[in-house]
């Protein structure tokens, strides 16, 4: 970066904050000079250039702004800053899953030293599949090794590893409480991403604990946010008493448009992400992104100090957190039973 001097007076002469001016000496005025000389000097043409890191992202800067900073922050704990020690190049999907493939095989092609899948399991298999020989970090909520991005926690194998999250394994524990905020309720409704590829476990693993509630499941899919308003008013019209959203981080990202709505349709509303009750929703559980983002942040750093991928097992971030919102119950009518409420870590009041 080259900045420009520029000065007003005669050589020898500075203006104070009053306006006045006083005398520079001999050696202040070639000191500018010097100063002045150097900042304009070009970089030699063998300055070694920053270290890259391409940043594969399913969303939009706007919604990950949080999550960035996370990872960030994680960088900066491993010893590099975005624009003095480590250049990141990003890749934002904006929302259009379906682009990542393109997306991280355009990052491969610039030529970076790592690159950051963030957000999700279908960002990671869009990195994956995009090249073998690039160190691939993942953040993400799914189990890596059932859904094929990794061969173990423990030894990755090959050229990726990263962070993952309870936020899929917990979908069950979102029915039960849900459940527990209308316990005669005979049935719950489960909204399913249908291009998400943990949706078949989730699936699975919600009916199950369904069957030992006692309850039945009126499964809704959703997989764009034109989905959603038809979604509450089927739900509305069968008078169904709650709805869960399975994890996928099109739901998280969203939170916003599905809080308003459930409060159109009076439905109560489950979601993975904290960002649900912030923005008007009933409750969330899952895990703590800020936690899996500064992670691979850590873990990007060492990548490029030279650890290599198969050296750094996947870390399981096992922190959960439920955070409610008491105004949106009273407007829906319900109320939080005390264990649960005295459980939350955080309410929004």
């Amino acid at each position: 970066m080259t900045r420009t001097i520029t000065a007003s007076l005669s050589p020898g002469l500075r203006q104070t904050p009053d306006g006045a001016t006083r005398l520079l000496r001999r050696r202040d005025v070639l000191g500018l000079l010097a100063c002045s000389a150097l900042v304009g000097r070009p970089k030699p043409a063998n300055a070694s250039p920053l270290p890259a890191i391409g940043y594969l992202c399913p969303e939009t800067p706007e919604l990950f702004a949080s999550r960035l900073a996370a990872f960030r922050a994680g960088l900066q704990e491993a010893g590099f800053v975005e624009g003095e020690n480590v250049r990141i190049d990003y890749a934002w999907a904006n929302g259009q899953y379906e682009h990542l493939p393109r997306l991280a095989a355009d990052l491969v092609n610039r030529q970076v030293d790592a690159i950051v899948a963030a957000g999700g399991a279908q960002a990671a298999l869009a990195a994956k599949g995009a090249t073998t020989t690039k160190t691939i970090v993942f953040e993400m909520g799914g189990d890596p090794v059932q859904i094929g991005v990794v061969d173990s926690l423990s030894r990755p194998g090959g050229n990726i590893t990263g962070i993952s999250s309870l936020s899929v394994d917990v979908s069950p524990k979102r029915l039960e409480l849900m459940h527990d905020m209308d316990r005669n309720a005979r049935t719950l409704a489960v909204a399913v991403n249908p291009a998400s590829p943990t949706a078949a476990s989730q699936l699975q693993n919600m009916t199950a604990a369904a069957d030992t509630l006692d309850i039945k499941l009126h499964v809704v899919q959703a997989k764009t946010e034109s989905d959603f308003d038809p979604l509450f008013a089927t739900l509305a019209k069968n008078a169904i008493s709650g709805v869960v959203f399975t994890s996928d981080p099109y739901f998280a990202f969203r939170s916003r448009p599905i809080a308003h709505l459930a409060l159109k349709y009076r439905i109560p509303a489950i979601t993975q992400s904290r960002d649900f009750p912030i923005a008007g929703g009933l409750m969330s559980y899952g895990g703590d992104f800020a936690q899996s983002h500064r992670r691979a942040g850590v873990y990007a750093g060492r990548v490029l100090k030279g650890e290599q991928p198969h050296d750094l097992p996947v870390q399981l971030v096992t922190k959960v957190e439920l955070v409610i919102n008491l105004r949106t119950a009273v407007q829906l009518g319900r109320e939080f039973p005390l264990s649960l409420a005295i459980g939350a870590d955080d309410v929004v009041e």
